[in-house]
C-alpha cells in the first residue's frame, strides 16, 4: 500500500515506457509465480531481469530489492496486470496484457480503472479528502474539451485537479493561461516559470508557511531547493501520463509544439468512454471488491466491444459490405480491422521514406537536430532517433530500419527495445548498427559503451555480414572515446572479433549529410562504405583515441567534398 502525502495528481512513472513492462511482467511470472513477493524474490527478480536480453541496467547494486519493487510495484501491481499478495499471480487484465493480441485496448481498460484514493493508495492523514478522481479519465475529458492539451499546462495546472470536481476550474485556468500566453509573445519561458513558480507556492503555502520544505531526497530545506524539486514531480507527471495516453492508439502528439490531442477518428471512441465511464473511485475501503474490479479484463466496456460499431468502422476505413462482414464475430472483425490499419501505417512510412529519399526534407530535418539540441521538443531521445532514422534514410540507398515503434498514424511512439540497435541499414555487402544519445558525461560511458559493443556484435552475427556502427551524440564523453578506441584494437568472440566502432558528434553527423546534400550525385552505399572503412583504418593508425578523434573529423570534412 502506498500513501499519498502530496497535493498532485499522481501518476505511475516506472516504468516509464508502457510496452516495456509486458517482458518484464511475464518474466515475473514465468519464473515467480505462486512464491511470496518479498526480499529474496525481489532479489532474485532483479538479477534475472539483468540477465535478460530486453532489459539495460542492472538494478541498484546497494538495494536490489527496492530496485525490484520500482518495477513491479508500481505501474504492473496499480494498474491491475499483477496480483502480489498473498503471492505472486498474473491477473485476467495482466494475462490479456501479456499474451493477448491487442495489449493496447487492455491497458486503455486498466488506465480508466486507476483511480485515487483506493486499496493501494491511501491519502495520508493530513490531506484526507483531497483527492477523488479517476485521473487518466479526467486527463482524456480535458483534452477532448480543450481539443489539446500542452506540455506546460498539464505539468502546471493539470496535475492540480486531484478531485474531478475540480474539473471547469482548471479548465478556465488553462485558458486563462493561454490568454496570457498571447500577452506574452517573446516572453514566453519567463511567463510560464513565473506562473509555474506561483502555482507551487499557492499549492504547498501550508507546508511552506509550517517550514516543512525538506524533501526525503536531501537535508536542504531552501525554498529554492523545494520549488526545484516540485517542478521536478509535475515534469515526470506530465511525462507519464503522456506517454501512457499515446500507447492507448486514442492520442496523437505534436512534438514540436509539446501538445496532445485526440486522433480525429477515435473521438467518437472517447466520446462514448467520457458518456460511460464513471467518474467516482469505487471500494476504496474494500481490497477484495476492489481487486475484482481492477483484475477484470472486460471492464470498463469500450464503443469497439460493439460488434456494429466494428462493423461501421471496417466500412469507413475499408471497401466491405455489411454482407461481406456478417458472419464474423467480434474476435474476427477486431483482427480485421488491426490488419487494415498496420497497412495503413505501413503505407504511410512508405510515403514518408520515398520523401526523405528524394532530399525534400533536407532543410527540416537539419532544422529538428538543432531543435533538438535547444530542447524545443518533447520526449528529445525519441525524436533524435526518429530524426537520426531520416537522415541515414536519406543519405543512402540502403534498407534503413528504425527500431523505435510508430502510432498508427506513421508518427514515432517510443525509443528502441533495449536489446537491439536504434536503427539497422542493411546493405549488399555490409550492415551497420547506428546508436544515438543524448546522454553525455560520464553517464554517457556508463549507459552506452558496453550494449553498443553487444549491440554491433548481435547485429555481426545475425546478418553474417561485415558490420560497421555509428554511435552518435551531441558530445563523445572522452571515456566513451577511449572505450571504443580500445575495443576496435581487440579480438573479441563476443563481438565477432575486432569490432568496428565509429563515435561522431552531432555537428560531425550533420555536416555528412550537408555533404551528401551538395554532393554531385545521389550518394550509394558504397560512398557510405569508403567513410567508414577510412574512419576505421585512421583508428588502427592513431597513436591514440585523441589522435584518431581529430583524424575523423579530417575524414568528415573531406568525405564527397567536392
Amino acid at each position: 500500500m502506498a500513501r499519498i502525502d502530496n497535493k498532485l495528481l499522481f501518476f505511475t512513472t516506472s516504468p516509464r515506457t508502457p510496452a516495456k513492462m509486458i517482458p518484464e511482467i511475464q518474466l515475473l511470472h514465468e519464473n515467480f509465480s505462486g512464491l511470496s513477493w518479498n526480499k529474496s524474490t525481489q532479489e532474485q527478480f532483479i538479477d534475472k531481469l539483468a540477465q535478460s536480453d530486453f532489459f539495460e541496467g542492472k538494478g541498484s547494486p546497494t538495494d536490489k530489492a527496492f530496485s525490484a519493487r520500482d518495477r513491479i510495484n508500481r505501474a504492473p501491481k496499480a494498474l491491475g496486470f499483477i496480483n502480489l499478495k498473498p503471492h505472486i499471480e498474473l491477473t485476467e487484465a495482466g494475462i490479456a496484457f501479456v499474451y493477448g493480441k491487442r495489449p493496447q485496448e487492455i491497458f486503455l481498460r486498466q488506465l480508466l480503472k486507476f483511480q485515487l484514493p483506493s486499496p493501494y493508495h491511501v491519502e495520508h492523514q493530513n490531506i484526507i479528502g483531497t483527492f477523488c478522481i479517476r485521473p487518466y479519465l479526467e486527463i482524456l475529458r480535458l483534452v477532448r474539451e480543450l481539443e489539446y492539451i500542452t506540455f506546460d499546462e498539464f505539468k502546471i495546472f493539470a496535475v492540480q485537479m486531484t478531485d474531478y470536481h475540480k474539473f471547469n476550474t482548471i479548465k478556465e485556468s488553462i485558458l486563462c493561461f493561454r490568454q496570457g500566453k498571447e500577452e506574452n509573445k517573446g516572453q514566453y519561458k519567463r511567463f510560464v516559470n513565473s506562473v509555474w513558480e506561483n502555482a507551487i507556492l499557492e499549492i504547498h503555502s501550508d507546508r511552506i508557511a509550517a517550514g516543512k520544505t525538506r524533501t526525503r531526497e536531501t537535508n536542504d530545506a531552501s525554498l529554492k531547493k523545494f520549488i526545484a524539486t516540485q517542478k521536478s514531480n509535475m515534469r515526470d507527471y506530465a511525462d507519464a501520463c503522456f506517454r501512457y495516453l499515446r500507447y492507448t492508439g486514442l492520442i496523437s502528439i505534436s512534438h514540436r509544439s509539446r501538445s496532445i490531442s485526440i486522433f480525429s477518428d477515435k473521438i467518437v471512441e472517447v466520446d462514448f468512454i467520457l458518456s460511460t465511464v464513471s467518474r467516482d473511485p469505487v471500494f476504496i475501503d474494500d481490497i477484495d471488491a476492489y481487486k475484482a474490479h481492477l483484475f477484470s479484463a472486460n471492464s470498463p466496456v469500450l464503443y469497439t466491444d460493439n460488434r456494429d460499431n466494428i462493423v461501421d468502422i471496417l466500412m469507413r476505413i475499408g471497401s466491405f459490405t455489411k454482407r461481406e462482414l456478417a458472419d464474423k464475430n467480434l474476435d474476427e472483425l477486431k483482427d480485421l480491422r488491426d490488419k487494415i490499419v498496420k497497412q495503413h501505417k505501413d503505407a504511410v512510412i512508405h510515403e514518408q521514406v520515398a520523401e526523405i529519399k528524394s532530399y525534400a526534407l533536407y532543410s527540416e530535418i537539419i532544422d529538428t537536430f538543432n531543435e533538438i539540441i535547444s530542447d524545443e521538443y518533447y520526449d528529445a531521445p525519441l525524436m533524435f532517433e526518429y530524426n537520426t532514422w531520416r537522415a541515414m534514410t536519406m543519405l543512402d540507398g540502403g534498407n534503413i530500419k528504425g527500431n523505435f515503434n510508430f502510432d498508427d498514424a506513421g508518427q514515432p511512439l517510443s525509443t528502441a527495445a533495449g536489446n537491439m540497435p536504434d536503427i539497422e541499414c542493411d546493405y549488399d555487402d555490409f550492415s551497420l548498427s547506428v546508436e544515438v544519445t543524448l546522454q553525455s558525461g560520464q553517464r554517457q560511458y556508463e549507459s552506452e559503451g558496453e550494449p553498443v559493443a553487444r549491440h554491433y556484435g548481435q547485429l555481426k552475427k545475425r546478418t553474417g555480414k561485415d558490420t560497421y556502427c555509428l554511435f552518435i551524440a551531441p558530445t563523445i564523453n572522452p571515456a566513451t572515446l577511449a572505450h571504443f578506441y580500445g575495443l576496435n584494437h581487440l579480438s573479441i568472440a563476443l563481438y565477432g572479433g575486432k569490432s568496428k566502432i565509429i563515435p561522431l558528434e552531432l555537428d560531425q553527423f550533420m555536416r555528412l549529410i550537408e555533404n551528401s546534400y551538395n554532393y554531385k550525385t545521389q550518394p550509394v552505399p558504397n560512398d557510405i562504405r569508403r567513410f567508414l572503412d577510412y574512419a576505421i583504418k585512421l583508428c588502427e593508425k592513431a597513436t591514440d583515441e585523441n589522435h584518431w578523434r581529430c583524424g575523423i573529423q579530417a575524414c568528415v570534412d573531406t568525405w564527397l567534398a567536392s
